[in-house]
């Protein structure tokens, strides 16, 4: 891959990782560092409705799961900078020839190519079924 080539995926992926740490901030200074009394709204001292305790609780736990969702791909997004520092960027780690670039553009953080990623779906799914 030439160093254009490698310049341009790596501000794609540094856009991506800032959108990212927006996001992340916003759902931690929005939902999560909340009580559940200041996420409703409620400053008196009476006690939640039991549906209303469910309900925040919900909400929050899907925020904590969608925090974690986006963590993980922000750890694929940093290793994808540094497969770029190291000029291995591009490369299937499987098979060792270059990974398409419609497929970097589509999934940057790509580390197989579609061939060897098609054949890692397949196992797993055989795996899932015995």
């Amino acid at each position: 891959m030439t160093d254009q080539e490698l310049e341009f995926f790596k501000s794609r992926i540094l856009e991506k990782r800032s959108e990212l740490l927006d996001e992340l901030g916003y759902l931690k200074d929005s939902t999560m560092s909340s009580t559940p009394q200041e996420a409703s709204g409620e400053h008196s001292a009476y006690a939640f409705h039991m549906a209303d305790l469910g309900t925040d609780n919900m909400e929050r736990e899907k925020a904590f799961l969608y925090a974690h969702r986006e963590s993980r791909l922000l750890y694929h997004l940093e290793q994808a900078l540094d497969r770029i520092d190291k000029k291995t960027y591009g490369d299937c780690r499987e098979c060792g020839k270059p990974i398409s670039h419609a497929r970097l553009e589509a999934v940057p953080h790509a580390t197989l190519c579609i061939s060897c990623k098609s054949n890692e779906e397949k196992k797993k799914k055989s795996n899932n079924s015995k």
